[in-house]
């Protein structure tokens, strides 16, 4: 969705790193009143989970007095909360939100008020009990600084999944929408034609620090063309990107409308298929034979209807393509979860307003689907879908302590995510009010 240069300066990839480098020396102690370890699962009652060095090492039952396990140790009480793992979007770009001003931001913004707007952004989203995400393509070199930068604890925000984004000239990935002398300045070096150059710079992408990588196999609602949301990249080239990726261990993720597109991105083996706005039958088939997970993003495409019938800065081929597209979402993701497609949580913030990422969970259960299954697309499939449930996605001994507590339980009313009171990453609080 957002536009990307390849960078040139090769950051260190610190994939999944859990705590800054300072040693968080003293044990923790929660009690946690209500507690829902493994997401999918019925919680539990009155449970006490002890935390050293970011991980979690224990879950006892009953709340055990803090001096009862370590000298040390100090107590969180939560008693009264219901506490569960950190939640986990799948597609967020850090680096923007969608407005009236992006062109002018597009000219007038700096590399430097680019990372320093990440940075805000990643907070925001952090103390809305987000812990994880997957950046689904921002300008590289920032969103990699801004990685590594949360993963040696220079600055607080979500564990990141940075992807690089690989186009065709003139796909929804490129630039468009400007003069031609801006479109040669702001062209991506990951535009690629043909099976051949796709390889080449799905390594590149690689080489110079990219976790993951996105193609677009259709084009897309906020590209300003009049070229629709029909299939764009070839099936050879799919296939091209897909095998280079995973043969340097990275999981591919297409972002797809239409069905031909959803399709071939499937039949080449993409790990996920965002939006999917009109999976059809043979989309179901193949997203159950594949396994690949459905990135709903349900949330974007309420926010592009809405802006397009209240605002008057979309261009006409965006705001015609959002008020169809976006008004299709909804009934074929309802389909798509019936059938039984492994769903993963994702919103596309970035184009709806940061830290306001819990509203998708509303619209899936208006769409039909339970508490228990969003829950667990937010945690459990999220930490599958980027390759982490070793050590993220549940609470339970040797796992990441990223943890978050609220004042109702969501499995009753999912809009008890809206209000998260307590957050912590890696064994540190960054919020309890």
């Amino acid at each position: 969705m957002f536009k990307n240069k390849m960078s040139r300066i090769m950051f260190p990839m610190i994939i999944g790193a859990a705590i800054s480098t300072s040693v968080l020396a003293d044990t923790q102690v929660i009690h946690a009143g209500e507690l829902l370890a493994v997401p999918g699962k019925p919680p539990v009652k009155n449970r006490t989970l002890v935390i050293q060095d970011g991980k979690i090492i224990d879950v006892k039952r009953g709340f055990v007095a803090p001096e009862k396990i370590a000298q040390d140790a100090t107590l969180i009480d939560l008693s009264d909360s219901f506490v569960m793992p950190g939640l986990m979007d799948m597609h967020v770009h850090l680096q923007m939100e969608f407005g009236p001003h992006n062109v002018r931001d597009t000219v007038k913004l700096s590399d430097a008020d680019i990372a320093m707007q990440s940075v805000h952004f990643a907070e925001t989203t952090l103390m809305a009990g987000f812990t994880t995400v997957r950046d689904l393509l921002s300008e590289p070199e920032q969103m990699y600084a801004l990685r590594d930068g949360i993963n040696k604890g220079w600055v607080d925000g979500p564990r990141v999944v940075a992807a690089a984004g690989v186009s065709v000239t003139g796909g929804h990935l490129d630039v468009d929408g400007m003069s031609s002398d801006m479109l040669k300045v702001k062209s991506p070096e990951t535009i690629c034609d043909g099976p051949f150059e796709c390889r080449k710079v799905t390594r590149e992408a690689i080489k110079y620090g990219a976790d993951a990588i996105k193609v677009a196999s259709t084009g897309g609602v906020l590209s300003d063309t009049n070229t629709g949301t029909g299939q764009q990249m070839r099936d050879d080239e799919l296939k091209e990107i897909v095998d280079t990726a995973h043969s340097l261990g990275r999981k591919v993720a297409s972002h797809a409308h239409a069905a031909a597109g959803i399709n071939a991105a499937l039949r080449a083996g993409v790990d996920s298929v965002e939006h999917a706005s009109y999976a059809n039958k043979e989309s179901i088939r193949l997203f159950k034979k594949t396994g690949a997970y459905l990135v709903p993003t349900l949330l974007a495409g309420d926010t592009v209807v809405n802006m397009a019938k209240e605002s008057e800065f979309m261009s006409p081929p965006i705001r015609a393509k959002a008020i169809k597209v976006g008004a299709d979402m909804l009934k074929n993701f309802q389909r798509s979860y019936k059938a039984g497609v492994k769903i993963a949580f994702g919103t596309d913030s970035g184009v709806s307003r940061h830290g306001i990422n819990a509203r998708e969970a509303v619209l899936m259960y208006q769409a039909g689907m339970t508490t228990s299954d969003i829950l667990a697309s937010a945690t459990v499939n999220g930490a599958d879908l980027v390759g982490m449930n070793e050590t993220l996605g549940t609470l339970e001994k040797g796992k990441f302590a990223d943890i978050i507590a609220m004042n109702a339980s969501p499995l009753k009313n999912i809009e008890a995510l809206l209000d998260v009171d307590f957050v912590m990453k890696g064994g540190k609080v960054y919020k309890n009010k």
